[in-house]
C-alpha cells in the first residue's frame, strides 16, 4: 500500500513508498496528517513531479468502488459502504424534536415558509449522492488527479418489471381503477387474511400491515408489492416483534431502490464532477477480458482504465454515525404479565384500539398489566 503525499502548500504529490515515508517522519522532514489513505505531509519545500492520475468510481446505493491509476501501478483502490438506513434516521430525529418543541410554550407556526428550492432531493438520496462527491473530494485532495471516470445508468422500471410495455401501458398502472391504494390491496388478496397459518372466521376486519417494517428492513416503502392483507387477529403488537409471524417476512417483488437512485442522480454526478462517463456493459466486458472477479474495487480499477498495471490492496472504507443528536432515549416499559406471570413489553398488553370504529378495535390487554418492572425512559 503507497503512502500518500502532499507539499507543505497542500498540493498533492505522487504517493511514496512506505519505508521512504518512515524516514521522513523520523527525521522530521514530514507529519502525518490523515489515515485511511494514510497521508503525510512535507514540511520543507517541494515543488513535486507529478504524473496523470485518473480516478475511476463505480457509484452504487450501497456501496461505492473506487480506483485511482498511473501508467504503472494502481495507486489506491477500495470500497466505501454508506450509512444505511438513512430515512429511519430521518424518521427518528423528527420524532426528537416534535417532542422537543411540544415543551415549548408557544411557537410561531412556520409550516408556510417551507419552499423547495430548484433541484431539491430527497434527504436519504441527498446524502448518497453528497457521499459520492466527498470521497471525490478527499481523493482529489490527496492525489493529483488529471481526469475522472464514472459509471453511471438510468433505468426504466415499468420496462424491468414488463419488457413488453410500450406507449399509453405507461400510464396504466397497477392501481388503476382502484380508489385508493388499500382498495387495490384488499383486492388483490382477494379480501382474506393471508398468513396462512390464520384461523379467523370468515369475515373478520382486515388490515394493510407493511411487510417491510422492522429498523434492518432494506424496504419500508407503501409500494404495493410491500404491503398484505392481515386480519385483526393476526395483525398484533405480539406478531410484530423478533422472531414472530409477522418479522422478517419478505416482499413479493424485490425492491428497485438502487435502480431509481441512480436514475436520479447520475447526470447530477457527472455535472459536479465534471467527470467522463462509462457504461455498465463496457465495464463488464472489460472484467471478462481481464479475468478479474466482479467487485466495485474491480469495476472502479477497470473504468479508470486499468490493465496490467500493479494492484494496490483494497481499502475498505466505512460510513459510520458520528453522534445520535439526542440527549434522551425512550424504551418500551416492562410489566408482569397477570395471566402468565411472566415478563412482557408494554406494547404487547395494549389496549386493541386501532380505529376509531368501536367494532374493529380488539380486547383491551391493559386490564393484565401488573407491576412495572422497568421505567419506560432513560436518560444519559
Amino acid at each position: 500500500m503507497k503512502v500518500l503525499v502532499i507539499n507543505k502548500d497542500g498540493r498533492p504529490l505522487m504517493p511514496t513508498t512506505p519505508r521512504k515515508a518512515r524516514i521522513l517522519l523520523e527525521s522530521g522532514k514530514a507529519k502525518i496528517i490523515g489515515r485511511d489513505p494514510f497521508t503525510i505531509q512535507l514540511i520543507y519545500g517541494s515543488a513535486g513531479y507529478v504524473q496523470p492520475v485518473t480516478l475511476g468510481i463505480d457509484t452504487g446505493y450501497l456501496t461505492i468502488g473506487f480506483s485511482a491509476v498511473s501508467e504503472k501501478e494502481e495507486l489506491i483502490g477500495g470500497e466505501l459502504s454508506l450509512l444505511p438506513n438513512v430515512s429511519e434516521r430521518l424518521t427518528e430525529r423528527r420524532k426528537y424534536r416534535v417532542q422537543r418543541r411540544s415543551r415549548l410554550r408557544h411557537r410561531a407556526p412556520r409550516f408556510d415558509n417551507r419552499r423547495r428550492p430548484t433541484g431539491w432531493l430527497a434527504p436519504s438520496i441527498q446524502h448518497k449522492l453528497d457521499a459520492h462527491i466527498k470521497l471525490f473530494e478527499r481523493i482529489k485532495s490527496r492525489l493529483p488527479i488529471s481526469k475522472i471516470i464514472v459509471e453511471t445508468a438510468s433505468f426504466d422500471i415499468q420496462k424491468i418489471n414488463n419488457p413488453e410495455i410500450e406507449k399509453a401501458g405507461y400510464q396504466a398502472g397497477e392501481q388503476m381503477g382502484y380508489h385508493n391504494l388499500t382498495a387495490y390491496i384488499r383486492h388483490r388478496d382477494g379480501y382474506k387474511c393471508q398468513n396462512p397459518e390464520c384461523k379467523s372466521k370468515p369475515g373478520t376486519p382486515t388490515q394493510i400491515h407493511h411487510l417491510g417494517y422492522w429498523k434492518s428492513s432494506p424496504d419500508r416503502s407503501d409500494r404495493p408489492a410491500n404491503l398484505i392483507t392481515l386480519c385483526v387477529k393476526c395483525h398484533t403488537p405480539v406478531n410484530h416483534q423478533k422472531g414472530k409471524l409477522l418479522y422478517g417476512w419478505k416482499a413479493y417483488v424485490k425492491s428497485f431502490k438502487p435502480e431509481t437512485f441512480m436514475t436520479t442522480i447520475y447526470r447530477r454526478l457527472l455535472n459536479v464532477l465534471g467527470a467522463l462517463e462509462a457504461f455498465g456493459f463496457e465495464t463488464k466486458f472489460k472484467l471478462e477480458k481481464q479475468g478479474l472477479e466482479k467487485s466495485h474495487h474491480n469495476d472502479a480499477f477497470v473504468i479508470a482504465g486499468g490493465t496490467n498495471q500493479l494492484r494496490s490492496e483494497t481499502l475498505v472504507l466505512e460510513q459510520i454515525r458520528c453522534n445520535k443528536r439526542s440527549m434522551e432515549q425512550f424504551y418500551d416499559a416492562k410489566y408482569i404479565d397477570t395471566r402468565t406471570g411472566e415478563k412482557v413489553s408494554g406494547s404487547q398488553l395494549f389496549s386493541g384500539r386501532r380505529t376509531r370504529n368501536m367494532n374493529l378495535n380488539g380486547e383491551n390487554l391493559r386490564v393484565y398489566r401488573g407491576v412495572k418492572i422497568s421505567l419506560m425512559s432513560a436518560s444519559h
